[in-house]
Order: C-alpha cells, then structure tokens, then sequence
C-alpha cells in the first residue's frame, strides 16, 4: 500500500514539472514577441512606388492656390490728385468741424435756470382739518315729572324708546343734561359734544 501511494506522488511530481516547462516556454515565447521590433516590411515595388508618386504629384497640383501678380500696381504718387482733394471748401450752412476758425454755433439760452440760486420757498401745511361731530341721532318727545318733582324725558332712537332723567347715559354714547319742557342738552361722549334737542311731535 506504501508503494502504491510513493508512485503516484510521483507521478504527479512528473505531471507539475512538465507543466512548469509548458508554461515557462509559452511565457518565453510571448515575452520575446513583445521585445522584438516589429517585422522589417518588405520593399515596395517600383511600379507601385512609380504610381503612388504620381498621385502624390496630382494632388499637389490640384490644391495649389492661384499665385497673384502685383506688376499692374503703381506706386507712383499723384500730386495734381491730392491737390484737388485739398482745394475743396466747404460750402454747408452750420459750423466746419473741420476749421479751427469757423464760428462755435449759437446755443440758444435757458429761459430760467434749473438750478435755483433764491432764497428756499418754504411752504407751510394746511392747517388739520377738524372733523364736524355728527348730529345727535336722537328725538325728544316729551318729559314727565313725577311726585317727587323728578323730571324724565322720552326718547325715540330707531325703533327704540328710552326714557331717562337729567345724568343718565342714554344708548351707552348719550348723557342728558338738564330737562326743559320745551328742549333737552344732550351730550355725544365719543365727540365731547353738547347739543339742544328741541321738543318734537312723535
């Protein structure tokens, strides 16, 4: 049983050495392509070369540009040109911009300065406007005087009656103040204002 498993130890031994070579050479093989140059190319022939330096010439022939001549220039100068380009006068009817001796044009002066130079007007504000109490919404229709020499008047507000003496306060705004058979003070107490009712017919 001990021979059998020596033999096959190696015999796999055998099998990783050859496979270690396998795969040195195929990495020698590789490594050698890629530090080797490029494969010398084989020379042209010369009916190719002859015909590919043909159409290099065409090409060249049919991207060049039109060559410009310049022998119908004349450098020459024109005196009797340029003197009769100097001899023109202006003839407009405003200022030459073009002469230091003609006239500034007029411009024509403001009617009043925008910029005023007096003394500042000072305009004072219109006094408050005070607002006129409203008239008291109240109508007296008569008064009664009881035993006791007390004295009430009726009012009408709306559809409303009260009766009051003189210091009661009538619909939580109106104080009434002396009773007279023929008017009553009454006084509005959101405006401070007394007013006299007179005696009217219900």
């Amino acid at each position: 049983m001990a021979l059998q498993i020596g033999a096959e130890n190696k015999r796999q031994v055998y099998l990783l050495i050859g496979l270690f070579v396998v795969i040195l050479g195929v990495g020698g093989y590789e490594l050698y392509n890629n530090f080797s140059g490029p494969p010398a190319a084989a020379p042209a022939r010369p009916q190719a070369a002859a015909a590919h330096g043909a159409q290099g010439h065409q090409d060249a022939a049919a991207e060049e540009a039109q060559k410009l001549s310049n022998d119908d220039i004349d450098p020459t100068l024109h005196f009797d040109m340029l003197a009769a380009s100097e001899d023109v006068e202006y003839a407009g009817s405003g200022r030459n911009i073009f002469s230091a001796n003609s006239a500034p044009a007029s411009i024509p002066q403001p009617v009043k300065s925008a910029r005023d130079n007096g003394a500042p007007t000072v305009t004072t504000p219109p006094p408050p406007v005070v607002p006129h109490p409203p008239a008291i919404d109240l109508k007296y229709f008569g008064y009664s005087e009881s035993p006791d020499r007390l004295v009430r008047a009726f009012f009408v507000h709306g559809d409303d009656i009260f009766i009051a003496a003189s210091g009661q306060i009538v619909d939580h705004r109106y104080r009434v103040g002396a009773i007279k058979p023929g008017s009553v003070e009454v006084t509005d107490m959101a405006y401070n204002n007394t007013q006299t009712l007179n005696l009217s017919a219900f």
